[in-house]
């Protein structure tokens, strides 16, 4: 999985906002604001990363067992696909 070209994460005001550039703009309306833990998948995303590398890295990074873990990147995943904002 990747985050889909045309959408950026930057910090503005202390908040992790991501905006949608070029065309993308036309069809991603408003913003999305992402926490500390939904910034940080999304910077392992702009990678490229499957499902188990995320869920490895956030508990290296965090006090969260797999199973949490794994559920939680679950729902976030399914929310980033809702937004059409990543591709496998």
């Amino acid at each position: 999985m990747k985050i889909k070209e045309g959408y950026i994460l930057r910090e503005v005001a202390g908040n992790n906002i991501v905006v949608p550039v070029g065309t993308e703009r036309i069809s991603f309306n408003g913003l999305m604001t992402l926490n500390e833990v939904g910034s940080f998948i999304w910077r392992i995303l702009e990678n490229g990363a499957d499902r188990d590398e995320i869920v490895a890295k956030v508990t290296e990074s965090y006090a969260v067992d797999g199973e949490t873990a794994g559920r939680d990147i679950d729902v976030y995943i399914a929310k980033l696909r809702e937004k059409n904002l990543i591709e496998d």
